[in-house]
């Protein structure tokens, strides 16, 4: 150690000194005489004898420090002077295309701690200055070539970057041994940059040539522009900004056309906007699978493009209940679509396609199956065969959970159908027990179906003993099942004889209760009805309404005003006539978006409580903002959930003792088993 010592001090302090004195001498000389490359041969060759000088006459300790010094005199101190060299510089070694001479500047200067950024900043420099001229001179020759030849400099442009990319590249690799940092200096972004300009082109770039449904020109753009790194990338996102733009376009027409259109002709405009985003969505997917061949990147800008207008409302309605809406239409007998099977097939096919943007999943199962059961009911549903077809699409989509209570609406209808064949047999075989008139009764499962109100409503004497008989057969058939009668659902045909002639009268059964009154009674006053039949206000309010205010008035009013009051009084309207034997009395519409979204957002509520205390029971402990960010990426499958109902849930499930906060940290939940 001490010998190391006098080594150090006494020998090798002042044999370094002296070595940087004399290549300091040498580098004067050589910067003003020799070429860049010259200089570099020198530069090497001195250290190469540098390290046969230690390794035959010194210790190997000193290696390290020496050769740092000759870099030091030799290179860093002449670093600026030598790259910027006029005629032999590393501008006019790229230049020229001096590719060994490049390899050795690499070699020289990597071992200098940054020695490398100057030579990889003169790099980016050079290949920029080429491809901006480049580019001049591709605008300069397109402003004057003939017009019956557009996009020819474009596609020799777009040639020319690809080979200046490739060919830098080469000396990225060859030269500069695949250092990042001269990976990251061939401009990829630069060639983008070059590319977003022709891409932008007013009448030749790539948004006029989708508003013009240029295919073939756009299929000749995806084949020039996927050879440039990251080409596509501002192809995809001109496409998805045009599909945003049309797709908006088409909602803001509709929600314009619904203000203004007619009030007999309510959601018209909302199925009119369906189908054209159904055919807008045909077409630019065609765009993706003829034009860019079906890459993902165009994939994804369909994707999020349709997902931002298709989650738009339209006069107070969300995009969940129109598509609910719009299939109805397709499904039911006399809608306005009028397809073929095989038209209807295709159809529902594209619906569900659209039905995957839709963030609000949940509003949408809700809305279809209260149109469903209406269907269903009302005997509405034109093809059973398409109802399953579309619940099996959904299910392959969502999951078997989604669809588990429309596909039991249908079987329940199956069922029903066969426990009525059951009851007529019944009635055939008991003579005695028969009704006197022709009863079906729609025995449905109550978790299936949409809640529907139930009231203890006092039935006729005639509706009475239907009742009766079909509880005595139920019994017979079941003796663990307790049946709730729905009389809101419930449909009556009955006769009305009026002065001129008899007309069949097709009302609902609180209409026929109504009706049936006055059988006994001439005239009856609003509350007398009341009384008798146990209404609520609002209901007899509709009843009364469409019996005597409507286009239908069977029955008169007193006085004669077009609104129902408390003190008015009803008599039969025998004068009424109708050209038709047969006429269907409706009620006034109800409006049940309220309702089904008070259902929904209990629904969420259950949703969220379940995701919380499941992922809780699998972590233990876990922080707010990660709880909240796993809550939301369970949930979005189904619906997008508020961050704020969220936390909402979290302090419920705290005063519930699901949860608790931890004493120390309140952003750190506990789970309480």
């Amino acid at each position: 150690m001490g010998q190391m010592v006098r080594y150090e001090d006494d020998f090798e302090a002042d044999m370094l000194e002296d070595t940087g004195a004399y290549y300091s001498r040498k580098a004067s000389s050589w910067i003003e005489d020799d070429s860049c490359p010259d200089y570099m041969l020198k530069s090497e060759e001195c250290l190469k004898k540098e390290r046969d000088r230690v390794s035959h006459y010194l210790h190997s300790s000193s290696e390290t420090k020496l050769l740092e010094k000759v870099q030091h005199e030799l290179l860093v101190m002449y670093a600026n002077r030598l790259l910027e060299k006029e005629h032999s510089g590393c501008r006019a070694l790229l230049r020229d295309d001096k590719l060994e001479d490049l390899s050795r500047m690499y070699r020289l200067y990597c071992k200098i701690p940054r020695g490398l950024d100057p030579v990889a900043n003169i790099f980016k420099q050079h290949i920029t200055a080429e491809g901006t001229a480049l580019v001049e001179q591709a605008e300069d020759a397109a402003s004057n070539q003939a017009s019956n030849a557009p996009g020819v400099q474009e596609q020799d442009l777009i040639s020319k970057i690809i080979k200046l990319h490739n060919k830098y590249i080469v000396y990225v690799t060859r030269c500069f041994q695949n250092h990042t940092l001269f990976h990251k200096k061939v401009p990829h972004e630069l060639l983008v940059m070059y590319a977003n300009r022709l891409l932008e082109k007013e009448h030749s770039g790539c948004r006029a040539l989708l508003r013009d449904d240029k295919l073939e020109d756009l299929s000749s753009k995806y084949w020039l522009y996927c050879k440039i790194p990251q080409g596509l990338d501002p192809v995809a996102n001109i496409f998805k900004q045009h599909i945003t733009a049309e797709g908006t376009a088409l909602v803001e027409q509709a929600e314009d056309a619904a203000s203004n259109q007619a009030s007999n002709a309510p959601g018209v405009q909302e199925q009119v906007l369906i189908r054209k985003i159904i055919e807008l969505h045909d077409k630019y997917m065609e765009y993706v699978t003829r034009c860019f061949q079906n890459h993902t990147l165009f994939h994804k800008a369909l994707k999020e493009a349709f997902e931002v207008f298709c989650n738009k409302t339209v006069s107070g309605s969300s995009s969940a209940e129109l598509l609910a809406t719009f299939c109805d239409n397709i499904l039911k007998k006399g809608g306005s679509e009028k397809l073929s099977d095989e038209a209807i097939e295709e159809t529902l096919e594209k619906v569900v396609k659209l039905f995957a943007y839709i963030s609000d999943k949940d509003l949408f199962a809700e809305f279809y199956r209260k149109k469903l059961a209406r269907r269903l009911l009302f005997d509405r549903s034109a093809n059973d065969d398409h109802e399953r077809s579309i619940l099996t699409k959904l299910k392959e989509q969502c999951g078997g959970q989604f669809t588990s209570k429309m596909e039991g609406m249908v079987t329940d209808l199956t069922l029903a159908r066969e426990n009525q064949a059951s009851f007529e047999d019944y009635l055939r075989n008991n003579p005695a027990a028969h009704p006197g008139i022709d009863l079906t009764v729609t025995v449905l499962t109550t978790g299936f179906w949409p809640s529907y109100k139930s009231f203890d409503l006092n039935l006729p004497a005639e509706m009475v003993k239907c009742v009766e008989v079909f509880k005595g057969f139920y019994e017979t058939e079941t003796k663990h099942r307790k049946l709730t009668w729905i009389y809101s659902l419930g449909t009556c045909h009955i006769n009305g004889k009026f002065e001129e002639k008899t007309i069949e009268l097709i009302v609902s059964t609180y209409q026929a209760a109504v009706l049936l009154l006055f059988n006994a009674s001439d005239r009856l006053s609003y509350s007398e009805i009341m009384a008798q039949l146990n209404l609520t206000h609002d209901d007899l309010v509709r009843l009364l309404h469409s019996l005597a205010c409507a286009k239908y008035k069977i029955l008169s009013k007193e006085p004669n005003t077009k609104t129902i009051s408390q003190s008015d009084y009803f008599e039969f309207n025998s004068k009424f006539t109708d050209k038709l034997r047969r006429i269907k009395i409706p009620l006034p519409p109800v409006d049940e978006r309220k309702k089904v979204v008070e259902d929904v957002d209990k629904d969420r509520r259950y949703a969220i409580d379940a995701a919380i205390v499941r992922i809780m029971k699998s972590r233990k402990v876990l922080g707010h903002q990660q709880l909240v960010s796993e809550c939301v990426e369970q949930l979005s499958r189904m619906f997008k959930p508020d961050i704020k109902a969220i936390k909402k849930r979290m302090e419920d499930l705290i005063t519930r003792d699901y949860l608790e906060r931890d004493k120390d940290n309140p952003n750190l939940f506990r789970y309480l088993a």
